[in-house]
């Protein structure tokens, strides 16, 4: 018998409404092929730590801003884990700190993930911020598959599914 092109599944959320049609994917491919599936939202810390060395932050901003980030990273990941239990799936979900891309590559390897999948630019987006760049790096640098989820009826299908 063929091995499954793949069985665990990590699904980056960074908030964007792109992130969270990606998590739809991911759960309704986790549904349908029983995969292990994990949700990572990443604090960017090392922007951060840029931000208050180039004097842009003072100390107590950049944890403020920090706090904050870790707070919408929770909401952000209750919500996918929400939408997860609605189809009967179990996610397992972690915040980590650090490069975005350095942390989602580290979180891909620590569960032998065989697959990433990234939400999609947004239109309004530029393709120089700071999530196209860590996408980019992430498509380059994994040791797995990276699925980059551009699929327009993705709320249809999750609604059947």
């Amino acid at each position: 018998m063929i091995k499954p092109l793949f069985s665990n599944i990590v699904v980056v959320i960074t908030g964007s409404d792109a992130s969270i049609l990606a998590a739809k994917y991911a759960i309704v491919m986790a549904k349908t092929y029983r995969c292990r599936l994990s949700a990572v939202y990443v604090v960017d810390t090392a922007t951060i730590r840029q931000l208050t060395l180039s004097k842009i932050f003072i100390q107590e901003e950049s944890q403020e801003y920090e706090r904050g980030l870790e707070a919408n990273g929770e909401r952000y990941l209750s919500f996918v884990e929400e939408l997860a239990r609605a189809k009967g799936v179990k996610i397992e979900r972690e915040i980590r700190k650090g490069a975005v891309y350095t942390e989602i590559l580290t979180a891909a390897d620590e569960r032998k993930a065989d697959l990433i999948v990234l939400g999609g630019w947004e239109k309004d987006r530029s393709a120089r911020d700071i999530i196209s760049h860590a996408h980019r790096e992430i498509m380059v640098s994994a040791k797995c598959s990276v699925l980059l989820v551009k699929e327009p009826g993705i709320d249809q299908i999750y609604k059947q599914a």
